[in-house]
């Protein structure tokens, strides 16, 4: 009986250790498919990263500019240099106010040099004011001559003889031999009389070109103006006559 039961006890135990050994061997084969799985899921995502970046880089826009000079021809390079000539004058962006000019013509209208400063060309404003003050001055110092000498001649007219201009040489009022004669009164008179139709003249066509001035620069500023654009005298020796040839030459610099 002792000896059964000591049987029975090893047969369980050795069931048990079996059973034990098995449940080990289960949970390293597990945790081995698990690191094996962790490993391929590892190196699908670096392929998938890839395979984006390589779809990525055909998306990518290519800069010509980036193009190696050695592997284009000579007429390939001119051709990419005159593109890109082309396509920085259209990239341009030139504001454009219909209104300025006008406005410009408005403001030295109504006060000689404001359109200047409205067009920012300050160094103008002087030479405004210097033109249209000496116009203005030529025009007040012959409107005082004329009516100097024509107050004279009236008061001769009348038959006085106090005029300044009777006894100029203060010798003495000699009724019917003034110094100034009426004629020379007279003549004085138109002359002055000219000048100050003329100054006046002067004075209003200054101030038309202060107002055409600030418009014709309101309209040029918002022109394309490009050192590319260039205008140079011309100058050329005919060969078969030698007789020299004069003019003007506009050139456009790609």
């Amino acid at each position: 009986m002792f000896k059964r039961s000591i049987a029975v006890l090893f047969v369980l135990l050795f069931h048990f250790i079996s059973s034990a050994q098995e449940k080990v061997a289960d949970s390293v084969s597990k945790k081995t498919e698990n690191d094996a799985t962790h490993e391929m899921t590892k190196r699908e995502l670096k392929k998938l990263e890839k395979e984006a970046q390589d779809s990525l880089k055909q998306y990518q826009v290519v800069d010509t500019t980036a193009i190696a000079s050695d592997t284009l021809s000579r007429k390939q390079k001119r051709r990419l240099r005159k593109q890109q000539t082309i396509d920085s004058l259209a990239s341009l962006n030139i504001d454009i106010d219909p209104l300025s000019p006008a406005k410009a013509a408005f403001f030295s209208a109504i006060l000689p040099g404001l359109g200047q400063i409205y067009n920012k060309t300050y160094w103008k404003v002087p030479i405004v004011y210097g033109a249209i003050g000496t116009g203005a001055y030529f025009y007040i110092q012959n409107t005082n001559y004329y009516n100097q000498y024509r107050d004279a001649y009236k008061r001769r007219i009348a038959g006085y003889y106090d005029d300044e201009f009777y006894d100029i040489n203060n010798s003495g009022i000699d009724p019917g031999n003034p110094d100034v004669s009426d004629d020379a009164l007279r003549d004085a008179q138109e002359y002055y009389q000219q000048n100050r139709d003329l100054s006046l003249l002067i004075t209003i066509g200054l101030y038309a070109l202060n107002i055409i001035d600030a418009n014709v620069t309101a309209h040029l500023k918002q022109f394309n103006v490009s050192d590319k654009l260039s205008l140079n005298p011309y100058y050329e020796q005919n060969q078969i006559d030698y007789t020299p040839n004069y003019g003007m030459r506009l050139s456009l610099s790609f």
